[in-house]
This record gives structure tokens, C-alpha cells and sequence, in this order.
């Protein structure tokens, strides 16, 4: 499918979604089935003309020819396995020689990203099987680069099983929960960094790196457990259990770091000079192409000055080779960006306002700005030596949009994906191949393959089932830009079926509003808003001050003052859509999530608003509330920003409260305590305000799993249909 094809296929999706009669489009399907389908996980071989890929039903393991999609052989059959009781598995990794797999099962979730579960090692050619350990459920397993080795963790320890001989060595021994943690991040580095693994082998496998977490003086957080329906927990029947675990707020003290080496044959431990303040943070480390060099990222406490260290794991010293500096905060997603080849590296960086690649060689010196102009890389996906092209994912056509492309020597860029729409792509080890998923407002996601050259090969999957599925069902989605004071934002609208210009609709406004946020962007999306749309609301969302995809002056206006221009821009959004001639200005609602929660309550409690109605579902009421890694990066500490943290606080602004108000929580969310919720509804009993809230027990920050999504949709619709409908 060529590019014109792709537009084709979109102008004709659009026309049959929205030009036919069909069965109307339910609740139920927006809250548990509105995504089309995927692909599933596919492993590149290193050869790079073959893949590998679990069977839906987690029996085999089964290598797939890139090019022509035909089975060339099963690699792995469960039911062929000797002296193995597992029926089906939930994942696998590869050995770098290919010639083992690390299969697992029992997976037992522990934060947002991170999981335990039982690891096997299976031997391809021999068809032999054992256990990782016989100690319990592992963490992060990571195979040394000859395949030798495999280092995990278990109980906040590092240990290292030699396959070989089968033997099992404890790497760390003063692991112990809320205390000691190596290998694994405590939870806020998981939770803001993104990070789920610190270990790391050198090139040679005799070294092995990894950072040591003390968050023994890390206060702790707990709340209550309680039997509750899905899951069920029978031992807190009659009296309620209780969740522990160290929660750093902004202000307070967060764990110590140290970045440590081990020598695999003298079982040595050695902790590496990586000059780092006190409160410092190190979010990623890594081996580049050579043993020496453990290449260490660090970020001081307020977020704004990154450096990477080239650190000898043996010597235990560093050198620094690269510096990132900002006068609000550097955004720790660049770090993810940075690749390592063997003559030089590539960093992401926002010197010049927009985020884009740079080289460098491996002593520090700039070699030249990869990518340049006013817009932003968004993800980059490698080099190619023998094409000398960079492979990236960019804003260049605009911030709606993200196009798969590729940069030469010269700087000079290939589109590999159509320039409107959102483009996904995931390369073959050696780049010969990658997956494109694409979609657009009008075209549910397609996956194809494509050659480097961006040439379609074949197709993966269609969606064509979900096309008819969703056939004239759905309410259309339309891009529009506001002019709120000087700055142009950019939003979308969902008008109701079968829209009547002459009438008059409610609005539910939907924003998220986060620092480098986007909603407003053109890819395919069903939510229960369509839903909403259906029954006769106008559905509008504007990506404010603050957000994404602009470049970096308009995402930093927010710095030390969060809520300030986030809140004036929804209020103003909702006083333009009240001049509309369609828009009933007396039923204009306010809905968001998380952040977008929080921002829900400052625009309601903002002197002036005109909401009728809005919805916080689990928000921040206070950021002295929140974890230290996000809230600091946009707010500095409590103790140097009070003015700030005052101002920004939900809490304390319930005199402006006129319309109806409903705020949810999950019991379990871990992420955003249900104690902003009951800070706020406190606020509002002082005030005498009457509020609504409903608590969902035992959900965490999604309030997700079984039916509970179609049960808190039921019951933000039933909320926006007694207070704006009428």
C-alpha cells in the first residue's frame, strides 16, 4: 500500500464511517473494546530477513520471514517441552548468540511498568528447559553479551546465574525491602523516569553495572486494602489490609543513589566517582560499544542541568563528555534519545528551542546538528552505517502530526510515512525492514511492512474487520485554532451525530493540559467521549500553554507555576465556545484525568469561569501532594517556590465553586493519593460547598480491570446528563 493508497483508503474510511445508518454506537464498546486491532510483539533476528513472534495462544514460539510473513519454522513448541509443566507463556527473550530463550510465566505486576514473574531458560537446539532459579520469582533478567550469563533480581538483590553450570551467585546481600534496592528503581524513578532496570553488562561480559537505591530515609506511604469484587481479597473480609511502599513528596527526601560495578570473575564490587549532588538523581546507565567506557547520565535535583559520564568500570572513573543545560527544566525523555555507535554517540538536545539529534564524538566534540528547524524529533530509532541515514520520528509538518523519516549525511530528510497522520515505526535489527503503524482522525491504525526506503512489502493488518464494525457509527473529529489572548491554540471538536447547525448543544470540554502533553494530534482514537458525542454533546478539546510538540518556549511558560496559564486558556476556551452560535453557553461541562483532573478543579474554581458542570477524576489537588521527580522538575522544591506552590494549589479557591462538581478516586492509586481528593472535599465542607464524589476501592490511578471502566463511564455520563443536559 502505497502513500497515495494510504489517503485513498483514509477518504473512504471517513465516508463509510460517517456516511452510512448504523447500529448506534454503545457505551459498553467505548469502555472495553474500542481499540482496533495490533500485531502483537515481534523480535527482530539479528540477520534482520526473519523475526520471531509468541502464538496467540502463548504455546510456541514461531520465526516469521519479514519479507514474505510465511512461517519458516517453530522454535519453541510448549507441548514438545520435557520435564515442563507450564501449558502457556506470557513473554520470551532471546540470547544475543540466539541460541537460548528466557520464557516466562506467573506474571505478578508490582507498579505501573515493573512485574516478577517465573523465568525459564530454554535451549533451541537441544530442547531442554530448566528454571532460572529455583529462589523464587526474578525481576529484569538481562543476558551478558555472550550469552553465558544471565543477571536478575530478586528481593532487591542483583544476582547472576551462570548457565553453564547452572549455579546461581549473589551479586548484592544488603538488599531488604523499603530500605536497600539494587538494580530495580524505587517507585518514583519508575513512575518519572521511566525507568523499570539500572543493569547493565559491558561488551565482554566480564563486568556487570548497576545503581544502588537507599531509600531508607524515604518516608512511607500506606493505605488501606479491602476485599472488594474484582480482585477479590478474602483476608480482608472484616478488617481492611494495608499497602506500603516509600513515596518521596516534592520537598522531601528521596533515595541515594550509587552507580556500582561488578567484576564477574573476582566478584568485586566497586562504586564508581560519578560526581553527583547529594540529592542528585541518575536516570539511565549504559555500556557503550567498548568495556571501558559505562556511559552514566545525572541530573541535579531541580532537573535543569543533565550530564553524561564516560566512567571506566574498573578504575571507577569518570569523565564528563556531555552537558545539558536549561534555565527551567530539561526534559529526562532526551535521554532515551541518546544512541551509542563505535566512533561516536547521538544525543537529543533543546539548544536551539526545538528538540533535535546531535553527534558527538566519543571524547565530547560536537561533530554536527543532526536534524534542524522549528520543530521537534520526537523519537529516534537509529543509524544505519552502510546508508549513513538517521531513522527518526518528527513534528515536521506540523504538531498534529508525526512522520517515520530519514536524515542523511547532509542533513537532507526522506519521508518515509505521509506527512498528515501519526506514524509509528519499529526497525529490524539491521534496518533493513521496519513496521509502520499509521493512522489518522479518519483511519483506524494500519500496519505494514516497508523497506528502509519506506516501500510497502506487504500488509500486517488492515483493521478492515473494525472499518466494518464501526461503519457509520461514529461522530467525526474536526481540527479548529482558537486565539486565546496571543498565543494560537490548537484543538479538535466532536460534533453529535446528525449535527443541527441551527441548535443549540451542551459542551463537555476534555483536556489533560500536563507539561509536554498532547491530545490534540491526528491519529485514531475511540473513547467514551465519542460515546458522549452520540448522545448530543459537543465534545471540544485544546491543548493549552504548556503542552507539546512546540518547541520549548511554549511548554516552559509554565515553569514555577503550574495551573496559571493552563487554567486562563480552558476559561478562555469555554468564553469563545460560548459565542458560537451552536454551543448553548449556559451548558458548557470540564472533564480530565489526573492532571487533567487537576486542571478540571482550577478552571472550576477559577473567578469567572462559566462551567455548569466538571469531572476530576483521580487529580492533584496540591502538588505538595505529589512525587518529588515531576512536581520539582516543573515547580523547583516547596522550600524555594512557596509562592508558587500556593498559588497552584487547588485547595483554598472554593469561594469561585458555582457549578456541579463531582471528583473520583481509586483507594489503591498509588500514583495520585486519594488524599488530594479528600484534602479538596475537606476544603469544600469548610466552604459549605456541596460536591459529589465517588471512590472506586482498590483501583489504582487507571481504575481499569473486569467491567469497573464501564461502570465509572456510566457514571461520568449520568453526571454530565443531570447537570448540563438539563
Amino acid at each position: 500500500m502505497n502513500y497515495r493508497k494510504l489517503f485513498v483508503s483514509a477518504l473512504f474510511v471517513s465516508s463509510v464511517f460517517y456516511g452510512a445508518v448504523a447500529e448506534e454506537l454503545t457505551l459498553r464498546e467505548c469502555s472495553l473494546t474500542p481499540s482496533p486491532a495490533g500485531i502483537g510483539q515481534m523480535v527482530s533476528e539479528q540477520s534482520g530477513a526473519s523475526y520471531l513472534a509468541l502464538s496467540d495462544d502463548g504455546k510456541d514460539v514461531v520465526r516469521y520471514d519479514y519479507k514474505t510473513g510465511k512461517q519458516l519454522a517453530v522454535v519453541m513448541a510448549t507441548d514438545k517441552l520435557r520435564d515442563c509443566d507450564v501449558k502457556a507463556w506470557d513473554g520470551f527473550i532471546v540470547s544475543p548468540d540466539e541460541k537460548l530463550m528466557l520464557l516466562y510465566t506467573n506474571v505478578e505486576k508490582i507498579y505501573r511498568n515493573s512485574f516478577k514473574a517465573s523465568y525459564y531458560i530454554y535451549d533451541i537446539a537441544r530442547n531442554n528447559i530448566r528454571k532460572l532459579s529455583e529462589n523464587g520469582a526474578q525481576e529484569v533478567p538481562s543476558f551478558s553479551p555472550d550469552s553465558r550469563m544471565v543477571a536478575f533480581v530478586r528481593d532487591n538483590n542483583v544476582y547472576v546465574a551462570k548457565i553453564d553450570y547452572g549455579t546461581e551467585v549473589a551479586v548484592t546481600k544488603d538488599g531488604k525491602k523499603n530500605a536497600i534496592i539494587n538494580g530495580v528503581p524505587d517507585w518514583v524513578y519508575q513512575e518519572e523516569f521511566g525507568m523499570t532496570s539500572s543493569i547493565t553488562w559491558s561488551p565482554d561480559s566480564k563486568m556487570l553495572a548497576f545503581i544502588k537505591w537507599n531509600e531508607s530515609d524515604v518516608k512511607l506511604y500506606n493505605f488501606p486494602m479491602y476485599k472488594g469484587t474484582c480482585p477479590e481479597y478474602d483476608e480482608y473480609t472484616y478488617y481492611p489490609g494495608q499497602f506500603e511502599y516509600k513515596y518521596p513528596v516534592a520537598g522531601e527526601t528521596n533515595s541515594k543513589v550509587h552507580v556500582l560495578s561488578y567484576d564477574v570473575e573476582t566478584r568485586a564490587l566497586k562504586e564508581m566517582k560519578v560526581p553527583l549532588d547529594y540529592d542528585g538523581y541518575v536516570n539511565r546507565i549504559e555500556f557503550g560499544k567498548t568495556p571501558e567506557r559505562l556511559m552514566v547520565n545525572t541530573m541535579n535535583r531541580n532537573q535543569n542541568d543533565m550530564r553524561l559520564y564516560a566512567v571506566n568500570p574498573r578504575s571507577a572513573i569518570a569523565k564528563l563528555i556531555f552537558t545539558e543545560k536549561s534555565e527551567t527544566w530539561v526534559d529526562p525523555y532526551l535521554t532515551s534519545m541518546t544512541k551509542y555507535y563505535d566512533d561516536f554517540f547521538v544525543v537529543a538536545s533543546e539548544r536551539d528551542g526545538y528538540r533535535h539529534l546531535y553527534q558527538y564524538s566519543n571524547a565530547g566534540s560536537l561533530m554536527r546538528q543532526i536534524t534542524k528547524g522549528e520543530w521537534e524529533v520526537t523519537d529516534f530509532y537509529g543509524y544505519d552505517a552502510d546508508t549513513r541515514e538517521f531513522y527518526v520520528q518528527t513534528a515536521q509538518s506540523g504538531p498534529l502530526n508525526r512522520v517515520v523519516a530519514a536524515v542523511n549525511a547532509k542533513g537532507e530528510i526522506r519521508n518515509l510515512s505521509p506527512l498528515e497522520g501519526t506514524g509509528v515505526a519499529s526497525f529490524s535489527a539491521d534496518m533493513s525492514y521496519f513496521v509502520l503503524n499509521y493512522s489518522n482522525v479518519t483511519t483506524p491504525n494500519v500496519y505494514t511492512l516497508r523497506t528502509q526506503k519506506g516501500k510497502e512489502v506487504r500488509v500486517l493488518e488492515s483493521n478492515d474487520a473494525y472499518v466494518e464494525r464501526m461503519t457509520g457509527r461514529l461522530p467525526k473529529h474536526e481540527f479548529f485554532t482558537v486565539n486565546i489572548g496571543s498565543e494560537t491554540l490548537n484543538g479538535y471538536m466532536i460534533k453529535p451525530l446528525n449535527f443541527d447547525a441551527s441548535k443549540k448543544y451542551p459542551v463537555i470540554m476534555y483536556q489533560y493540559s500536563g507539561p509536554g502533553s498532547q491530545l490534540v494530534t491526528n491519529d485514531w482514537s475511540v473513547e467514551w467521549l465519542d460515546y458522549a458525542a452520540t448522545q448530543g454533546y459537543l465534545v471540544v478539546c485544546v491543548d493549552g500553554r504548556g503542552t507539546g510538540g512546540r518547541g520549548k518556549k511554549f511548554a516552559t511558560m509554565v515553569y514555577k507555576q503550574l495551573g496559571k496559564y493552563e487554567t486562563e486558556d480552558q476559561v478562555g476556551v469555554s468564553k469563545y465556545l460560548a459565542t458560537l452560535p451552536y454551543v448553548d453557553a449556559q451548558r458548557i461541562g470540564i472533564f480530565g484525568w489526573s492532571y487533567g483532573g487537576y486542571e478540571s478543579l482550577m478552571a472550576m474554581t477559577a473567578p469567572g469561569n462559566i462551567f455548569k458542570a466538571g469531572i476530576a477524576v483521580a487529580p492533584v489537588t496540591d502538588w505538595r501532594f505529589y512525587d518529588s521527580i515531576y512536581t520539582e522538575r516543573f515547580m523547583q522544591t516547596p522550600q524555594q517556590n512557596e509562592t508558587g506552590y500556593e498559588s497552584s494549589s487547588a485547595c483554598g479557591r472554593l469561594d469561585n465553586l458555582k457549578g456541579r462538581l463531582l471528583i473520583v478516586s481509586g483507594t489503591a492509586d498509588d500514583n495520585v493519593h486519594i488524599t488530594n481528593t479528600y484534602a479538596f472535599v475537606s476544603d469544600a465542607m469548610a466552604h459549605n460547598k456541596v460536591i459529589d464524589m465517588m471512590v472506586y476501592p482498590n483501583e489504582d490511578h487507571h481504575i481499569n480491570g473486569c467491567e469497573i471502566r464501564y461502570a465509572l463511564y456510566l457514571k461520568l455520563m449520568d453526571f454530565f446528563d443531570n447537570n448540563l443536559k438539563k
